[in-house]
């Protein structure tokens, strides 16, 4: 099969499968020069005619300043696919990175990552593009997985799509699932103007290093190449232990469960539900806040299997909440809330320690937070209509 045709498959089927591109969108598309955002751009403006979706794309190219950048072969390429090309200066961009560079072997890839992001959202704004598309494919994704893995402590890679709130800008990914060695294919068999890279750190990164490893894995083990892949979206047979993590608060079987699952959000819901809007009456609309559900830490209090209360924590402005703190009527005091608020407490010390820790409590409770070390700061106000006092307490 010809590489477009491979290609277009795997555009169609992201699209599909993580709802890239709907009717009406506008997207910018990066365009560095490289094969991979070469390819992106021309399978495209191919996927348009083709795809029964109406949507326009728009090519943008950054200078971010590297010597020898030169924008003409990609204003002609975009060209000869029907399209004009935006060449948005940035080149303080290279200066900025030469400058954080310091004493490193090479550019700072990180910032110069969070730059162009910046840099291409800006553009999209100014022009009212709704969607930017980069050129990551499958084994950049893999890598990346790696990387995370080995230099982060973290089981994450990039996602095909994602929303970006302060900039209100998409991101996009369509060659998700197109693999590096079919995007090479591609270029040669329709003869595509790549351009050479003026990045000086270009071949020299961990992520080459990373390529490499992942060559002589899939040489020692070709199955794993498209295992790797498959992972990704094999959320059926997912299974760490983020699920089994049970902090432990007592030897009589109290302990306290983050909140990973959307089963486990459901009980949190419920046992807030019962004790801040039936019990207490506060407004449900106050109690839930999607913003803040989103960013909160929420853990479950239980007691040998049994789910008796929630916590949560967020940061607010520097600051460190803990809030939705809910305990059910007939396991009020035994001291198990005690237990989770400490530990809660303790657990956020020692990860942003030195910081500031506060909660908004209710007149009838103010002595169980003096009891824990927090003071009152300020008077008395209303939150949710209900009489409030901020205790806090400095680590």
């Amino acid at each position: 099969m010809k590489a477009i045709r491979t290609i277009l498959a795997c555009i169609r089927k992201a699209d599909n499968t993580y709802n890239l591109i709907n009717h009406g969108d506008k997207i910018v598309v990066g365009l560095s020069g490289g094969k991979d955002s070469i390819v992106l751009t021309y399978c495209l403006s191919l996927y348009q005619k083709f795809s029964h979706t109406d949507f326009t794309i728009q090519p943008v190219t950054l200078d971010l300043g590297f010597p020898g950048f030169d924008p003409y072969p990609l204003i002609k390429f975009c060209e000869s696919l029907g399209l004009k090309l935006i060449v948005s200066d940035n080149r303080d961009v290279y200066k900025i990175l030469k400058i954080q560079q310091k004493d490193k072997n090479h550019l700072p890839c990180s910032i110069c990552s969070r730059m162009k992001k910046a840099a291409i959202n800006k553009v999209a704004n100014e022009i009212g593009f709704n969607k930017v598309a980069f050129a990551h494919h499958a084994d950049d994704a893999i890598e990346t997985f790696l990387m995370n893995e080995i230099y982060g402590a973290r089981i994450a890679t990039f996602a095909p799509k994602m929303h970006l709130e302060k900039a209100d800008i998409t991101f996009i990914r369509p060659l998700a699932l197109a693999r590096e060695k079919d995007i090479s294919r591609l270029v040669r068999e329709e003869k595509l103007p790549v351009c050479d890279s003026h990045c000086p750190a270009d071949k020299t990164t961990t992520r080459e290093d990373i390529k490499n490893l992942l060559k002589e894995i899939y040489k020692t083990y070709p199955e794993s190449e498209e295992n790797f892949l498959t992972m990704f979206q094999n959320f059926e047979h997912m299974d760490c232990w983020f699920d089994k993590t049970e902090y432990q608060l007592s030897q009589d079987g109290v302990y306290l469960k983050p909140v990973t699952t959307p089963f486990d959000m459901a009980k949190a819901l419920d046992i807030r539900n019962k004790v801040f809007v039936l019990e207490k009456g506060f407004p449900y609309e106050e109690e839930v806040v999607l913003e803040n559900e989103k960013v909160a830490k929420a853990f479950l209090i239980c007691l040998n299997g049994e789910t008796v209360g929630t916590i949560r924590y967020r940061e607010v402005d520097g600051r460190y909440k803990v809030e939705r703190f809910a305990i059910l009527p007939e396991y009020r005091g035994k001291g198990y809330g005690k237990l989770a608020f400490n530990y809660v407490v303790e657990l956020i010390a020692a990860r942003f320690n030195p910081c500031t820790i506060y909660v908004h409590s209710i007149s009838s409770v103010v002595d169980f937070y003096k009891k824990l070390g927090f003071e009152v700061v300020g008077d008395e106000f209303l939150e949710a209509g209900v009489p409030h006092y901020e205790l806090i307490k400095k680590y």
